[in-house]
């Protein structure tokens, strides 16, 4: 349980109260911008090192993506409140994580844990880690503005593609577990 990939999940987690607090306590959105860079930089590295290292685990299937949901969750909302976010894209990343949530929980009760990631899903969190970082890092440095909307509506649309896709899947993943308790039956 506790891997080099899992302890790498548990300090992005630690980090991102330290992201509030720059973005939100200290207002500072460049410095919170350059932590938010590097949370999710170290999300590529944590899926890297399990599967180079042999070390995929349960927990890490679930923590991985659960520093993933935390870490932009905080970082749209604090976006959002403090105003370094353009307000049309907050919402429709707030939008789209709602309704992952909900497909999430309804699947979970209907006795499906997880589903596989999948990689285009991984280049939208990547792009939009990208691009919401740089909304708060171009505060300072206007180029990095631009940059978070060059990668950043292509990562928007990336991710509702992908949902649409975690939706399909979803549906698919609870016919085959009605399906195998028909037959059990």
């Amino acid at each position: 349980m506790l891997t080099i990939p899992n302890l790498i999940s548990l300090i992005r987690l630690a980090l991102i109260p330290v992201f509030v607090w720059l973005l939100i306590g200290k207002d500072d959105p460049f410095a919170a911008g350059w932590l938010l860079g590097l949370i999710g930089a170290t999300d590529w590295v944590d899926g890297y090192l399990a599967r180079k290292l042999d070390q995929v685990s349960e927990v890490g299937k679930i923590l991985d993506p659960l520093a993933d949901r935390i870490a932009v969750a905080a970082a749209v909302i604090g976006g959002l409140i403090s105003g370094y976010l353009p307000q049309w894209f907050a919402w429709a990343l707030i939008v789209r994580e709602t309704l992952v949530a909900i497909g999430a929980l309804v699947i979970a009760l209907r006795g499906h844990t997880s589903l596989e990631v999948r990689p285009m899903g991984k280049l939208a969190t990547l792009l939009l880690y990208a691009a919401v970082a740089w909304f708060f890092v171009g505060t300072e440095w206007e180029v990095m503005h631009w940059a978070a909307w060059i990668v950043g509506i292509p990562g928007l649309i990336l991710y509702y593609v992908v949902g649409v896709q975690y939706a399909a899947d979803g549906l698919r993943a609870i016919r085959r577990h009605d399906e195998g308790r028909a037959a059990e039956l």
